[in-house]
């Protein structure tokens, strides 16, 4: 279909998450006539469930074990989705165009080493001198490469040593936000004419003690073997269920897809992301307009689908499905919750969503509902048009609209 020269399109995806390895994968087990179960384990961090990653062989896409040796899994994780993305393009091994090609990653930090954080606390506790225990232990076992491993943009260094990606490279943390805010910036630049292509995406880890902790604590998980749909995890009943996911979308310009006859997912038609309190003010008002206005700019009142990034967390979840109802108001609209199926993946939720908007865009259709809640209706046509949105746990909304190619 033609377009504008500078429209930002999708090329490659690669997809990793509790329920498959890769798009095609994903978009199979989605579409069938049996609604899936993803993986979930309920034993590890009782009483927190988590949806650990489906079985993949790292080799396919980090071919030597030194490189998978050096890197925690949520590299590992971020590195093999990106691998998938590249291939997908038609750009895994073009050194022509992975030198010019500008990496964007969602990511946060590093993974600590339970066991020595707890060694250390344990042994703190019974020493005779606690500070020059903790010095002692600073030297031996926080040693600064450790540190060095920890830091977000590792993720980028590690996509750039294994798939020679050697353009700009920036990183995002703010957990759910950064995943949008990386794919709002390619978008920008592509529209603005100052880049033509982008590697962007995120992966997260859930089988780590250390975020666990830190989610418990804030009080934002789901306890219980017992997980329904993400619209019944709200209120003072909410909760997350965190889930293991890595997803990367290779982004161009059209006039450059074009020149290189690649396949064309679909059309970023527009990113919307914005942060504030939710205390329902003028200003919460204001930025809740601001995203129903830009959605109906570019869907007008066209049948729409609307993969939601809920995450399940108690208030959160309610805001995002208000918002939801607001967006759906005068048009057609098929909502599905990414969380009831997938889980929670923080940064990498976002790039997640916009896989698979892409790939139903590309494939003429949409998926079943992901849950038996009222607000997911069968599709009765597949929509031209796909919104994706993300309210993540606590702060950070987030809007990507895509356009279909057909």
């Amino acid at each position: 279909m033609a377009g504008d020269p500078r429209d930002a399109v999708i090329t490659g995806i690669g997809l990793i998450s509790t329920l498959a390895d890769g798009i095609e994968a994903h978009t199979r087990i989605l579409s069938g006539a049996e609604r899936p179960t993803p993986l979930l384990d309920t034993e590890t961090y009782a009483p927190y469930p988590v949806h650990p990653l489906v079985e993949i062989d790292l080799s396919t896409q980090i071919p030597r074990r030194g490189d998978q040796r050096q890197m925690e899994n949520w590299q590992r994780y971020g590195t093999y989705a990106a691998g998938l993305a590249l291939t997908d393009a038609g750009l895994a091994g073009e050194t022509e165009f992975l030198e010019r090609m500008n990496l964007i990653v969602a990511a946060g930090g590093g993974e600590r080493d339970a066991t020595v954080d707890g060694d250390i606390v344990e042994g703190w506790r019974q020493a005779e001198d606690p500070g020059a225990f903790v010095n002692d232990r600073l030297m031996s076992d926080l040693r600064p490469t450790l540190f060095l491993a920890q830091l977000s943009n590792l993720l980028a260094g590690n996509i750039s040593i294994v798939h020679h990606v050697t353009g700009s490279s920036r990183t995002f943390m703010g957990e759910e936000l950064g995943g949008a805010m990386a794919i709002e910036t390619a978008w920008r630049q592509i529209r603005a004419g100052q880049n033509d292509l982008f590697l962007v995406g995120g992966a997260y880890n859930a089988a780590r003690y250390d975020m666990m902790v830190f989610l418990a604590m804030s009080g934002g998980l789901w306890t219980g073997d017992d997980v329904p749909d993400v619209w019944h995890r709200t209120g003072q009943d909410g909760g997350m269920v965190p889930a293991s996911m890595g997803a990367f979308l290779v982004i161009e310009s059209r006039e450059h897809a074009e020149a290189r006859g690649t396949k064309i997912y679909a059309r970023i038609d527009d990113v919307v992301t914005d942060r504030g309190a939710r205390d329902r003010s003028e200003r919460y008002a204001a930025r809740i307009a601001r995203q129903v206005e830009r959605l109906n700019a570019a869907a007008g009142s066209a049948a729409l689908g609307l993969l939601s990034g809920a995450s399940g967390a108690p208030e959160a979840t309610g805001l995002e499905r208000e918002m939801i109802d607001a967006m759906s108001a005068g048009r057609p609209t098929f909502v599905r919750g990414l969380g009831s199926l997938m889980g929670h993946g923080m940064e990498a939720q976002m790039p997640a969503g916009v896989a698979l908007a892409a790939a139903a865009l590309a494939d003429g259709a949409f998926y079943p509902p992901f849950a038996d809640a009222d607000v997911e209706a069968e599709a009765t046509e597949a929509p031209s048009t796909i919104a994706v949105t993300g309210w993540g746990s606590w702060r950070g909304e987030s809007l990507t609209i895509l356009g279909s190619e057909s």
